[in-house]
């Protein structure tokens, strides 16, 4: 007989497969549970999804799937996280079944993985912590200086304008670095990440917990129709990618004039984004000393940079419901990459290398160029397309994307 305390009083865990972990979605009429896999081991994040410091949003997005890819991509100390999961497990996965999905590519999924142990092998997801001291260095200084520039020389034209470039160039920056702290990727120890980040985000006027819970969403199921807040502008806005389209056309919907979206893109993206909504501290420190046109010119110039780079890898491709694929081909479906320069690095905030950041969200973007070489071999070996594109082509692609959509909608609106 088992003594109290001894492992073998343990209840035996319990066995699952796939099919009934694939029905624990949290879908349907009522609230439903909520499962999801880690490194085959099964669990019920139906209550814990609530508490969950990503946001309930995020991790259920996962419910039903296998999450190890996600869970290994998002957390930097995987041994703390895993005590927090080690309460929720409920089973593991039956010995008669793959450790991969059915929908998965198991030897994708096998070559990733060890993808992902190279990079770590290579100390790529080690941060050079005196590149992000310049970048940081470099936003005050500019910061500083386009507030000095008005202070003293006054707000005539000439001082404006030179103000206006200074201030625009600092907070665009500035969010590329707030972007990089949200994705813990500036120091090693993550309270340092979250220290910076509420200070350079502050700064700008947005909250870290708000940006770290929409934007870790987008990560973890990009242009995943109704899991990826940065689509939620469809269909209230806009009309995204070619399935979503037919459909709305076909259901006679008709939120906006989507067959002219292309246009309007260019005035009703920048109220939309949500990087963008929470500007206003801007107005309450420059608003002494600038009139209220010229608060408007620069809004609309720093969203300009902003939008146009934030959407140019994102808006041209696939934009589906969730296919429940490899961690790997749910990325590269949804992203393209910008050709590398000096100046694309810069004006981008490295965000050209779209695809690797998108496959290791927590890699120090002063390291993405020498991963490139290893994803874009991967991508050839099993036929997956890497995009990349002049900086000019995918600002293009925007427009081409937006009125290709359009015009589906328009067609099924009329003829189906």
């Amino acid at each position: 007989m088992a003594l109290p305390g001894d492992p073998a009083a343990a209840p035996a865990l319990r066995r699952f497969t796939w099919e009934e972990i694939g029905e624990r979605n949290g879908r349907g009429q009522a609230p439903q549970e909520r499962w999801l896999v880690i490194e085959r081991k099964v669990y019920d994040i139906s209550h814990f999804c609530r508490r969950h410091p990503g946001g309930a949003r995020l991790i259920s997005s996962h419910a039903g799937q296998d999450a190890t890819d996600a869970f290994v991509a998002f957390h930097v100390d995987k041994a703390l996280v895993s005590k927090y999961l080690k309460p929720l497990q409920i089973g593991e996965l039956a010995p008669d079944q793959p450790s991969i999905e059915p929908t998965k590519n198991k030897v994708l999924v096998k070559d990733f993985r060890e993808l992902r142990a190279t990079v770590e092998k290579m100390g790529l997801l080690e941060p050079n912590q005196l590149f992000f001291f310049l970048l940081l260095a470099h936003i005050l200084l500019l910061d500083t200086a386009a507030w000095l520039i008005l202070f003293y020389f006054g707000t005539s034209l000439m001082p404006f304008v030179a103000s206006l470039v200074v201030l625009t160039i600092s907070q665009v920056q500035a969010s590329w670095l707030q972007h990089d702290l949200g994705h813990l990727s500036v120091f090693r120890e993550t309270k340092w990440n979250h220290l910076l980040h509420k200070f350079v985000i502050r700064r700008m006027g947005a909250a870290a917990k708000w940006w770290t819970l929409l934007h870790s969403q987008h990560h973890a199921k990009p242009n995943c129709f109704q899991k990826d807040p940065d689509i939620d502008m469809h269909p209230f806005l806009f009309t995204l990618g070619k399935k979503l389209s037919v459909e709305l056309g076909i259901k006679k919907k008709k939120y906006m004039p989507y067959n002219h979206q292309h246009k309007y893109f260019f005035i009703s993206e920048y109220l939309h984004s949500p990087e963008l909504r929470k500007r206003f501290k801007f107005f309450f420190i420059y608003g002494s000393l600038l009139e209220i046109k010229s608060l408007v010119a620069y809004y609309f110039i720093f969203s300009s940079w902003f939008v146009w780079v934030s959407q140019m890898n994102h808006i041209p491709m696939d934009i589906y419901y969730d296919k429940n694929l490899d961690w790997m081909s749910t990325q590269l479906q949804a992203t393209c990459n910008v050709e590398q320069s000096l100046f694309n690095d810069w004006f981008t905030g490295h965000l050209n290398f779209q695809i690797e950041h998108h496959l290791f969200p927590t890699m120090p973007r002063h390291n993405y160029w020498k991963v490139a070489p290893l994803v874009k071999s991967l991508c050839a070996k099993h036929g997956i397309e890497y995009q990349c594109k002049p900086l000019l082509t995918a600002f293009a692609d925007i427009v081409h994307s937006l009125k290709s959509s359009g015009e589906l909608w328009l067609d099924a609106y009329l003829h189906k």
